[in-house]
C-alpha cells in the first residue's frame, strides 16, 4: 500500500502534552499545561446550559448548515448567511480552503514561524510552500511576503495575532497589503485570537471584507470561548469564496453539542469581556517578571506569550515538565531557545513563573 508521494515526509501533527500523560509518567498529582493556548477560566455557563439542553438529540445528525448559528453571527458581524462557513475548528476550514483553491504545481505563501497546517494542507494538495521568515520582531514581513507574490500564486496565509511568536500586525499594515495584492491570490487572515485584542491598532477585517473580495476570515471558538474539545470555528468571505469551500466541505462537520454551545457563548459578552481583561492582566504579570530576570520577550496579543531564555528551550521544557508545568517547545519555530507559554489564571502564572526562575538556575546557558 502506497500513500501519496507528497505526504510521505510530512511529520505528524504533535499536540501539547495531556495532562493525565505527564502525571503517569512523573508520577505528579499537579499539573499546569499553558502549552495548548487553552482559556484557563473555562466556557460560558450558558454553553453548558445548552449543551445539557441538547443531550437528547445525541440519535439526530446536527443541523449541516448551521443555520441557527449562522443567523446570529451573520446579525452579530453585519455579514449575509452565506458569508460564513463552520468547520470542526479553523483547522477544518484551512484544510477545506487549501482543497478548493491549491493545485499541484501552485503557490501560497506563508511566514515562518507560523501555524503548522497551513504548509500542511498546502503541502497534502502538491502545492508549492514558499516560507517567508519574520522579522526581527517576530512579526510578518508583509513587503517580503508581497515581493514572492506572482502568477502562480493562489493562496496567502496571515496569522494576526501570529502563532506562536505572539505579535500583530496593524489595521495599516494589512490595509496596505490588501491593496497591493492582486487580485488573483486569495488572502486569509487567520484571527484565531483576535477576541483578546485590546489596543484600538488590530485590523477591522469585516471592513476589509466589504472592499477586497479576495479575503476569508477565520476565527474560532476554541480560544476566548473556551470550546476546545467541541470543534468548532468558521471562515466568513465573500458569497463566490465560501460557495467554492463548501463544495469541499464533508456533510455534518460540526456537532450539535458544538452548534448549541457556540450559538450560547457568543451570545455571552460578559464572560468574553472578563477572559479578555483577565489576560491582559496576566500578559502584564508575566511581561513584569520577564523582565526581572531579564529575558527578552516578543509583543503578545493572543493568550501566549514567547520568551527567550537564553539558554536550550528544549532543555527548559523538559525541567518545567518535571516540576509539573507544561509549556511548549518547538524546534521547527527555528528559535533554539525560546519558548510559548499560555497566559494562565493568576494563581497558574505565578506557580509557572515560580518553577522558571528555579529552572534558569538550574538549566546552564
Amino acid at each position: 500500500m502506497q500513500p501519496k508521494k507528497n505526504i510521505v515526509h510530512l511529520p505528524v501533527y504533535q499536540p501539547g502534552k495531556p495532562i493525565d500523560e505527564v502525571k503517569r509518567e512523573l508520577g505528579l498529582t499537579e499539573v499546569i499545561k499553558l502549552a495548548s493556548n487553552e482559556n484557563p477560566f473555562g466556557y460560558s455557563p450558558k454553553a453548558k446550559e445548552a449543551i445539557l439542553a441538547a443531550i437528547d438529540q445525541v440519535s439526530i445528525y446536527p443541523d449541516g448548515g448551521a443555520v441557527e448559528l449562522t443567523a446570529a453571527l451573520s446579525a452579530q458581524f453585519g455579514v449575509e448567511p452565506n458569508q460564513i462557513i463552520f468547520g470542526a475548528g479553523s483547522d477544518e476550514i484551512i484544510m477545506m480552503i487549501a482543497r478548493a483553491f491549491l493545485s499541484p504545481g501552485e503557490e501560497t505563501i506563508y511566514a515562518v514561524p507560523t501555524f503548522p497546517q497551513y504548509r500542511h494542507n498546502a503541502e497534502v494538495e502538491g502545492a508549492v510552500v514558499i516560507e517567508v521568515p519574520v522579522d526581527e520582531t517576530g512579526t510578518h514581513d508583509l513587503k517580503a511576503m508581497l515581493a514572492k507574490v506572482n502568477d502562480k500564486t493562489k493562496v496567502v496565509w496571515i496569522c494576526n495575532p501570529n502563532n506562536p511568536t505572539g505579535t500583530m500586525l496593524t489595521e495599516k499594515e494589512v490595509k496596505d497589503f490588501m491593496e497591493a495584492v492582486p487580485k488573483h491570490v486569495l488572502v486569509v487572515l487567520d484571527e484565531a485570537y483576535a477576541e483578546y485584542n485590546v489596543t484600538d491598532q488590530y485590523p477591522d477585517g469585516f471592513a476589509l471584507l466589504k472592499q477586497h473580495k479576495n479575503i476569508v476570515l477565520l476565527r474560532t471558538f476554541s480560544k476566548i470561548y473556551g470550546l476546545a474539545s467541541l470543534r468548532i470555528g468558521y471562515g466568513v468571505g465573500h458569497p463566490d469564496v465560501i460557495r467554492s469551500i463548501n463544495q469541499v466541505r464533508e456533510p455534518f462537520n460540526t456537532t450539535t453539542f458544538a452548534q448549541k454551545a457556540a450559538l450560547a457563548a457568543a451570545s455571552d459578552q460578559a464572560f468574553i469581556d472578563f477572559c479578555r481583561e483577565s489576560n491582559a492582566k496576566g500578559i502584564r504579570q508575566l511581561q513584569a517578571k520577564f523582565d526581572e530576570l531579564g529575558l527578552p520577550y516578543f509583543d503578545a496579543h493572543g493568550n501566549f506569550i514567547m520568551v527567550d531564555v537564553k539558554r536550550s528551550g528544549a532543555a527548559v521544557f523538559q525541567a518545567l515538565l518535571r516540576k509539573g508545568i507544561i509549556i511548549r517547545h518547538d524546534p521547527s519555530w527555528g528559535y533554539p531557545t525560546k519558548i510559548r507559554v499560555t497566559v494562565g489564571s493568576e494563581e497558574q502564572n505565578n506557580k509557572f513563573l515560580e518553577a522558571l526562575e528555579q529552572v534558569l538556575s538550574e538549566v546552564t546557558v
